[in-house]
């Protein structure tokens, strides 16, 4: 047995506490609150992630810190900098293996499937923001401070999953009630359940191969939006979805009131186009079909 820090305790961080604590790891699970599930071999921690000297003190003696934290999505260019610099430094400090989750954000838009050797290419503020983050991790594996990888997903499914699906068609979808989404509704996408990314977490973290490059959580499915909102809603028993497009100027619309909708529109060039993500099998992760994804989200309403 192993302590295993992880910091942020979203559907993927969580879903990774108790893979782990399953396993018989002893994780220490940090949260501003203190929040996670609860599992006799998880240490639930309540503290500031972006102070580098307490959490370097909270990763003392652990074999891997994964960084899952999720800054709220309005706030990405003032509060993920302090924050990743605290994660990164923590790693340094206690010894500890750095695992990222991060997103397909920093290649930018790419015509054909995103693979995982693709340079960094941001053109949206987020994508920057996340392009830095692996860009210092990766320079502190280049000189040799701490091993460093990160694992990419697309958008996430799951219970509790926070996408754009999720949030502006998969609850609608549930509910029985209208949605509109602001991509082309039949383009392939590649969609990334939140236990799949929690298992390639770990794969990373076990293999020798991982460290100095990213990896990509293999796709649940690349069914379109019009066709995932059709089979959500058969898993649930609920009515046939009514969905349409959300044109541009409706979400930007929405955004003068919504901040977190206002940081839709620089990332619809992932949304307006096939979508598809390229991995590779080095890992071993087999994805989990959609139909249980689906099943997953259908049962956790309440």
């Amino acid at each position: 047995m192993s302590l295993q820090v992880i910091v942020g305790a979203g559907a993927t961080g969580s879903a990774l506490a108790r893979l782990l604590a399953d396993s018989g790891e002893q994780v220490r699970l940090v949260t501003r609150r203190g929040g996670g599930p609860v599992h006799q071999r998880i240490e639930r921690v309540g503290a500031d992630a972006a102070n580098a000297a307490g959490l370097a003190e909270l990763a003392a003696g652990a074999t891997v810190l994964f960084n899952c934290a999720m800054p709220p999505y309005d706030r990405w260019p003032t509060d993920w900098p302090p924050l990743a610099a605290a994660l990164l430094s923590a790693a340094e400090r206690s010894g500890a293996d750095y695992v990222m989750l991060g997103n397909t954000y920093g290649y930018g838009p790419v015509d054909g499937p995103v693979t995982e050797g693709l340079p960094m290419a941001p053109t949206s503020r987020k994508g920057q923001v996340r392009a830095r983050m692996w860009h210092d991790a990766r320079a502190a594996h280049q000189a040799g401070r701490v091993r460093v990888t990160e694992v990419r997903a697309s958008d996430f499914l799951g219970a509790g999953a926070y996408s754009p699906f999720t949030l502006m068609v998969g609850a609608q979808v549930l509910a029985g009630a209208p949605a509109a989404y602001p991509g082309d509704l039949d383009a392939p996408h590649s969609w990334t359940y939140t236990g799949d990314a929690a298992r390639t977490l770990i794969a990373a973290a076990g293999n020798e191969e991982s460290w100095g490059r990213a990896w990509h959580v293999p796709s649940t499915s690349e069914l379109s939006a019009r066709q995932l909102a059709e089979n959500l809603a058969a898993a649930a028993d609920a009515a046939a979805p009514r969905l349409r497009h959300m044109p541009l100027p409706e979400l930007a619309e929405i955004g003068r009131t919504n901040s977190i909708m206002a940081e839709f529109p620089e990332m619809l060039y992932l949304y307006d186009r096939p979508n598809i993500l390229a991995t590779s099998p080095a890992l071993g992760i087999t994805p989990t079909p959609i139909d249980d994804v689906l099943r997953e989200m259908a049962a956790s309403v309440p």
